[in-house]
């Protein structure tokens, strides 16, 4: 399948995506640690069915120094022994902040009291901005058809 669009070959697109990146810049530059960024940013995707996300942040995980074990069970964290509590507050909050579209009724009070025995201020709020982002994200790779397996598996940030 080809690409519908590249966003980035057009003045405003140009624009946009500066802009977006800005705000994942901010994010980046947090105190929320890169890794429970990486695994948020991987959980969603995998969710939204975004293959160049899942694909980039697979590699970029495993670029970092994520082991191949914690990257395969992502998909499976509540049945596995290799995440944080942290961690899994984080995940949980991925998940629940995503498919808010698919009838769910949102963050649970549970969850988000998960985040913050976690998280600080600024961590919960990187967290919510880095959920919402990678959504978006995920959204305009989707309706793009931007496809994952094409990344080189080096040279990412």
């Amino acid at each position: 399948m080809e690409p519908r669009l590249h966003l980035m070959t057009n003045d405003l697109g140009a624009e946009l995506g500066k802009r977006f990146a800005d705000v994942s810049l901010g994010i980046t530059r947090s105190a929320l640690p890169r890794s429970t960024q990486e695994l948020v940013m991987l959980r969603a995707s995998q969710i939204n069915g975004c293959g160049f996300c899942v694909d980039l942040h697979t590699k970029t995980a495993a670029k970092a120094g994520e082991s191949a074990a914690r990257l395969h069970l992502v998909a499976a964290w509540r049945r596995s022994t290799v995440f944080t509590g942290a961690e899994r507050a984080a995940l949980a909050l991925a998940e629940e902040g995503t498919r808010i579209a698919d009838a769910h009724p949102g963050v649970s009070d549970e969850t988000w009291a998960g985040v913050r025995e976690h998280y600080d201020e600024e961590q919960s709020t990187a967290l919510v901005y880095l959920v919402a982002m990678i959504n978006a994200a995920n959204r305009l790779g989707v309706i793009a058809h931007h496809e994952g397996g094409s990344l080189p598996s080096t040279g990412l940030a």
